[in-house]
Parts: C-alpha cells; sequence; structure tokens
C-alpha cells in the first residue's frame, strides 16, 4: 500500500466536524472515550447507550470520512448479540464495527449481513490486566499473527495493531492484504491512529507511542482563567458585549 491510512477519534459533533474537514480517511469512536471524555477509570464501564450517544453526535458533524464504532466489551461476546448491537451502531450513523481479539466467527457472522468490521489485536484494552507491550516472545508474537490470518480470512476491512513490537507488526502488515492501523505498533502499518484528546494535549496523556502536536489544555486553561479575572475586575461585560 502506497499511501498511508489516517485514523483518529472523535467522540462528539465538534471535534468530529474539524477532523472531518481536515479529512482522514476513518473517525474512531473508540470506547476510549470512556477515560477521556466520561472519566471512568477504564473501557469496561462503557455501554451500549453511551457509544450510540456519541456515534450519534460524530455522524452529525462528520460528511466524508468513513465512521467506525467501537463494539463495547460483552456487546458481542456471541454472534447474536454482536449483530443486534452492531445493527444499533449502522442505524445510529457508523459505517463500520470494531472488535478486539481473535474472534473470527464473530466476524463471519456480521459480514454475512453485510456489516463490515475493523479487527483489533496486540494489548485489548477491553480485556488487558496491565498495559504494557503484547507479542516480545515467540509465543505470543505467533499467536497475534496468527490471529491477524484468522481476521483477514474472515473478512474484516483492516485491523489495528495497538502495542506490539514493530519488526512484528510489519512481519502482519507484509503478510495480510487488508491494510494494518498501528497505534504503539511502529512505522510499517499502512496506516496510524492516535486519541485525538492525546494529539492535542487535552488528555494530560503522553505514552511512548504518543506524539502532542498542541497543547490545548493550556489553552483552554489560560482562557478560563483570563474570563474568571475578567469578571472579578469588572471588565467583562464591557459596553461591546452588552445591548444598549
Amino acid at each position: 500500500m502506497n499511501k498511508k491510512l489516517v485514523m483518529l477519534t472523535a467522540y462528539d459533533y465538534p471535534t468530529a466536524k474539524i477532523v472531518d474537514e481536515v479529512g482522514v480517511d476513518y473517525l474512531l469512536v473508540g470506547d476510549s472515550l470512556g477515560m477521556v471524555v466520561l472519566g471512568y477509570p477504564n473501557t469496561t464501564f462503557v455501554t451500549m447507550q453511551d457509544m450510540l450517544h456519541h456515534v450519534q453526535a460524530v455522524a452529525r458533524g462528520a460528511k466524508k470520512s468513513i465512521i467506525v464504532a467501537d463494539m463495547p466489551i460483552h456487546t458481542y461476546d456471541n454472534t447474536e448479540d454482536a449483530l443486534k448491537n452492531a445493527k444499533l451502531f449502522i442505524k445510529a450513523g457508523a459505517h463500520m464495527v470494531k472488535i478486539e481479539g481473535n474472534k473470527p466467527e464473530i466476524v463471519k457472522a456480521l459480514k454475512k449481513k453485510n456489516i463490515n468490521v475493523i479487527g483489533h489485536l496486540g494489548l485489548l484494552p477491553q480485556t488487558a490486566e496491565t498495559y504494557r507491550v503484547q507479542g516480545k516472545d515467540r509465543k505470543a508474537a505467533q499467536e497475534i499473527f496468527q490471529a491477524a490470518i484468522n481476521l483477514e480470512n474472515a473478512g474484516v476491512q483492516a485491523i489495528i495493531l495497538e502495542c506490539i513490537p514493530q519488526r512484528l507488526a510489519e512481519k502482519i502488515t507484509q503478510q495480510l492484504k487488508v491494510p494494518s492501523i498501528g497505534i504503539g505498533a511502529g512505522k510499517f502499518c499502512d496506516g496510524q491512529v492516535l486519541v485525538l484528546h492525546d494529539v492535542i494535549g487535552l488528555s494530560g496523556f503522553q505514552g511512548k507511542f504518543v506524539k502532542q502536536y498542541a497543547n490545548v489544555r493550556e489553552t483552554i486553561k489560560n482562557a478560563v482563567s483570563a474570563f474568571k479575572e475578567d469578571v472579578l475586575k469588572e471588565r467583562f461585560p464591557a459596553e461591546k458585549e452588552s445591548f444598549l
């Protein structure tokens, strides 16, 4: 693949609109919104109701990008639940869904009903006990490699590879016909994804695999501080902000 794919998360209307206007291939409404937006300790607290609410908001803002909805934990434990919940995401405005782990039977069931799926291997936030690099030893690396083949054979449109060694990601990418999208998986993947709030410095998270391109957190803090000071010193509202 020559042209690299670009994926970013979006959780609401205004950020979806901005990122869509810039132009990215995929907007991922990730269950990472649990920590980034809702203040949960991890993704396992995220519900279908949470996700549908945010997918609908993103769909109202994005007109060009492919919207991918993250399926929360236990919403695709079996084919019946997976199909029922995936249909709700499509109705809410998503074009595709994403699932974690080596679940080819779920992918096949969704594909049979014309629902496109993105896989997710390596570090799996929904079930990980600790957040660390996966696939460092030969056995673990082989399991991830085989899972990628299984998912491709089942019919996924792409596979996200999270927090795995660069050489393993390169090997998987060379093997697959579908695109690989890396997050903490090195430069050889067909595309890259990051959490938007990490990219703009709003989350405060600066993991090894994150590059921060702005510090919106400080910008907001400075603006709020200036507003507070203007109110306390009676500089706001001035005549130009008042109806005379």
